[in-house]
């Protein structure tokens, strides 16, 4: 769906919001907290301070508003009162947020204390193909060409793509057209044009690609064990690029953005 520019604002005023969630959780002693303490955190700080509505909570049945997913969980991790954070963890917080009718949404995973170089690495690479992704974004241009430079990146640094979960349109709704895959072909799928506005998530494990559901029916994990990583963003096509709209203020972008 094409957004119109009055609405592109009002996203940008939902991501703008959502960036100083990130900031605000950037602060947070995270070694020794459970990811319900950072979930309660996060849900005041958007309710109370930001009178805004945390739009992942009561989304399918979703009763929280953050995935927290630790380490080897690929993504839609429970936050609990049970999982505390210890130093040499990563983990992702994927954080939404609805202010006016229109909603952002976007992740990042975090490095907990002193994490191992292979853990940061990995890290260091999902938010690069982020970034990637990103870069392939104007008029024109495919949603072939974002993923396929998202997974180049991936695979010439040995890391693997999930493929079972994409990014997505958004914007009175969270989930809307088109799907993003983090994968692909250039000068493949839908043709971008100016004021379409969508996610892009790419998650990258170390090992296999191969994932499965756990026994609550929300967490994705990886099948051996090994660790995963995501990124996420909301962006819009401009007339000449991108723009992200929820660049965080700490952020500094790794390609062009208007």
């Amino acid at each position: 769906m094409i957004k119109q520019p009055e609405e592109l604002e009002r996203m940008a005023e939902s991501g703008r919001l959502l960036a100083s969630v990130f900031r605000a959780v950037d602060q947070l002693p995270l070694a020794g907290m459970s990811t319900m303490q950072v979930n309660d955190f996060v849900e005041k700080m958007i309710v109370e301070d930001l009178q805004a509505r945390p739009a992942s909570k009561g989304q399918y049945g979703f009763p929280y508003v953050l995935n927290a997913s630790i380490n080897q969980v690929v993504c839609h991790g429970m936050p609990s009162a049970s999982d505390v954070l210890n130093s040499g963890d990563i983990v992702n917080f994927d954080i939404t947020l609805e202010k006016n009718g229109y909603i952002a949404d976007s992740s990042k995973t975090y490095l907990v204390g002193e994490v191992s170089y292979a853990a940061k690495r990995l890290v260091d690479v999902t938010y690069q193909a982020l970034w990637k992704g990103i870069a392939a974004v104007r008029p024109g241009a495919t949603l072939g060409d974002v993923g396929h430079a998202i997974e180049r990146h991936a695979k010439k640094n040995g890391y693997t793509i999930v493929r079972e979960y994409c990014g997505h349109g958004i914007g009175r709704e969270m989930h809307e057209e088109p799907q993003v895959l983090h994968y692909g072909h250039p000068r493949t799928g839908q043709v971008l044009q100016e004021g379409m506005v969508f996610t892009i998530e790419p998650m990258l494990n170390q090992g296999n690609r191969a994932v499965r559901t756990e026994a609550d029916g929300w967490a994705v994990v990886t099948r051996d064990g090994k660790l995963s990583a995501q990124f996420e963003h909301t962006v819009a096509v401009t007339k000449s690029g991108v723009r992200v709209l929820t660049l965080r203020p700490d952020e500094k972008p790794l390609c062009a953005v208007q």
